[in-house]
């Protein structure tokens, strides 16, 4: 019985601990450089952030379990799309740089990391290439 116990409690401690992507360097603002490459190509196709290259993945992997085509776990709309991202990008934006717990925070199962954030962050402020 107190090895069950035991168990039990060692196996609650872990599932508190895992069921959060909060850490302290997520909450650290990383500034995005665009100066890595200052041999004056102004040609350098990694300074562009894009929805294919960088920001699809980052939907794919934390939004499309419920805002897939049709929307699930009522979710009231799909994020499928360059369109449909792209026009709700900065709500797509404001949700996920929310805590883990707060009001509207998306995913619900824990914030994504900072840097993919930023990501999303500069990809808006560059114009939402495709």
């Amino acid at each position: 019985m107190k090895n069950m116990l035991k168990f039990t409690l060692l196996l609650s401690a872990f599932l508190v601990i895992g069921c959060t992507n909060d850490s302290e360097s997520d909450l650290l603002i990383v500034e995005e450089t665009d100066n890595t490459d200052n041999s004056g190509d102004d040609d350098n196709s990694d300074a562009t952030v894009t929805f294919s290259a960088n920001i699809e993945p980052i939907i794919a992997s934390n939004c499309l379990g419920c805002h897939s085509s049709p929307p699930r776990n009522g979710a009231p709309f799909s994020l499928v799309t360059y369109a449909q991202v792209s026009s709700r990008s900065s709500g797509v934006l404001n949700t996920v740089s929310k805590q883990t717990g707060e009001p509207s925070a998306m995913p619900p199962s824990g914030r994504i990391p900072q840097a993919s954030i930023n990501l999303i962050d500069v990809w808006i402020q560059e114009g939402l290439a495709e």
